[in-house]
């Protein structure tokens, strides 16, 4: 029996006030980047443990009403050898993981739909190009943030867009970012995605989403005046739902 409909849980797919931590990872590279930020913690932690105890212990054995005469002791192979070796090795233990991480996200995976985010000034356009069976008829949209003064119950200032980009979840995704003018950066922390749309060029990334849900980004490349208004909404719904979204679209 699924755990979920036992003790429901209410995930963190938005920034939240004072909040500190990473947002509830939907895909699989999210997921790797917040194991691979522990694995790091966990070397910081024991290594600044070692350092205020090497610290407080030369404080209290070398203060001056202790030992009125320091020792002349200035060099010690052993000790060199280990504080040589010793992060050499803490740095493979963070190597390991971190390249397998780097090398999987520019994994790509044979994908079932393709979208093309393209970045203006100062919003996204979004297009389904597996959809288009001519120029007249294109699964094409433009997403531009909510004002404030138009917000409903429920949505998030400076987050909430008129149009959304609909995904299927359990799908593997191809993203296509490019930009119209200036830099823009397409990027949904959830998502583990930040992807420059630099003017002339095509980038591309990969996204499979575990699960349903509503995931909000915004741009992250500094590209003029509103660059502080231009979010991301990615909405993942069951694939029904997707198919019968796609059909209202291009009906």
């Amino acid at each position: 029996m699924n755990l979920i409909w036992i003790f429901p849980i209410a995930f963190c797919d938005a920034a939240e006030p004072w909040q500190l931590g990473f947002q509830d990872p939907a895909t699989p590279m999210m997921q790797g980047i917040i194991d691979l930020h522990h694995d790091i913690f966990f070397f910081l932690i024991v290594i600044l443990i070692f350092v205020l105890w090497m610290l407080v212990r030369a404080l209290w054995h070398f203060h001056y009403k202790r030992n009125p005469i320091p020792e002349r002791i200035v060099h010690g192979t052993t000790i060199e050898i280990i504080w040589t070796i010793f992060p050499s090795i803490i740095l493979m233990f963070i190597a390991i993981p971190s390249f397998a991480l780097l090398y999987s996200m520019d994994e790509v995976v044979d994908p079932a739909i393709t979208i093309k985010a393209i970045g203006h000034q100062w919003y996204w356009t979004y297009e389904y190009s597996d959809y288009n069976s001519s120029d007249e008829q294109s699964l094409t949209f433009d997403s531009y943030m909510i004002p404030e003064d138009d917000l409903e119950l429920g949505q998030l200032r400076l987050l909430e867009v008129d149009n959304r980009m609909v995904v299927p979840a359990k799908t593997h995704l191809r993203m296509i970012i490019t930009s119209a003018d200036v830099l823009h950066s397409w990027a949904v922390p959830s998502l583990g995605v930040k992807c420059d749309a630099v003017p002339g060029r095509l980038n591309q990334t990969s996204i499979f989403l575990k699960r349903e849900g509503v995931y909000y980004g915004q741009c992250s490349e500094l590209c003029g005046t509103n660059h502080a208004f231009m979010p991301i909404v990615v909405e993942a719904v069951s694939l029904d739902d997707y198919v019968s979204w796609v059909s209202n679209k291009l009906d």
